[in-house]
């Protein structure tokens, strides 16, 4: 699958189709983001069970668990097809948080058992998202004004780094912080190089300073993915959102999560949590003892008081109103 024309160019490389996942007569390669910026290697899976494993160990994240699981059918559509419902229902129990995924896999084997041709399906949802990306990041670039620093959290992939490629070519200048972002350190590994690959001016940061920096009136805009989002105005994202929107709102700086399509009830929020070992270890290097009792929850809830709006591809929904005299 390679990458829409229309985008392809304002993409960093990491977020092209090709170098997202890629199928082969063999079986699905993922690029392993774990190992950016330093190596660049692919993880090998054979068949869709490799695949469920790597969605888990975070080989790729945010919007890759989906591509994975696309050419993860489309190789088992042609290598075992009596497998495919064993494997879309994997695969959707993969990333308990990442619902646009098992949506999305549903609906391509609901289309199948139709009389669809799966592969087709498939293919379909990867073009609909890069015209969502496009969409989206044109309603993102609007938000921008010339001179604005923005902050962002974890890796918010297409729709963020589209909206600030998009006013970076329209004259605007802008800086971007970047929060570390651990235990997987996706700010330091994924969004800063991107961000440098891309030609926008960037400050890697600690996850503790976004306050500072708000305080200082360098940030002025706050715009991040969203792991979940909710049509009551409630965001799910990455451990550190909540901090970050709540020093957010004290300033007055104006929040906006991307979002393609926001559910219709938040009942049913299921929050990740990951092993303890994550927090007590960077990497390879141990930085607190194995007798340290570790939490780490994967994700934040963001209250619809803190949130300006959700950004998705018909518009933006709009969750706390104090904001509209801002932007």
């Amino acid at each position: 699958m390679q990458s829409s024309g229309r985008i392809d160019d304002l993409l960093p490389s990491i977020l092209r189709h090709e170098n997202v996942s890629r199928v082969s007569d063999e079986g699905i390669y993922i690029l392993d983001r774990r190992l950016l910026p330093f190596e660049r290697k692919e993880v090998f899976c054979p068949t869709w069970r490799e695949c469920v494993s790597a969605i888990k160990n975070m080989v790729t994240q945010g919007g890759g668990p989906l591509e994975v699981a696309l050419n993860a059918i489309i190789h088992t559509s042609r290598t075992a097809p009596g497998e495919l419902k064993e494997a879309v229902e994997a695969l959707s129990l993969s990333r308990p948080t990442n619902t646009t995924m098992k949506r999305e896999i549903a609906a391509v084997y609901s289309g199948y058992e139709r009389g669809g041709d799966i592969e087709r399906l498939c293919m379909e949802v990867f073009n609909r998202y890069d015209r969502y990306y496009d969409l989206m990041s044109d309603i993102g670039e609007s938000l921008i004004n010339d001179g604005d620093g923005i902050l962002t959290r974890c890796f918010p992939e297409h729709t963020f780094m589209l909206s600030c490629a998009k006013a970076r070519r329209n004259g605007k200048r802008i800086r971007v912080y970047v929060p570390e972002t651990r235990p997987y350190l996706q700010g330091a590994h994924l969004t800063e190089p991107c961000l440098r690959e891309m030609g926008i001016e960037c400050f890697l940061i600690t996850d503790a300073m976004p306050s500072h920096f708000m305080r200082e009136g360098k940030i002025n805009l706050y715009m991040t993915a969203a792991d979940l989002a909710f049509q009551s105005g409630i965001v799910v994202n990455k451990t550190g959102t909540l901090s970050d929107a709540v020093s957010a709102l004290h300033y007055g700086i104006p929040y906006y999560a991307f979002s393609v399509s926001p559910s219709d009830s938040s009942e049913d929020i299921v929050i990740e949590y990951r092993e303890g070992n994550d927090v007590r270890r960077i990497g390879n290097v141990q930085i607190a003892s194995e007798d340290a009792t570790a939490l780490y929850p994967c994700f934040d809830i963001i209250d619809p008081e803190f949130v300006s709006g959700i950004i998705t591809p018909e518009g933006i929904y709009e969750g706390n109103s104090r904001w509209n005299r801002n932007r």
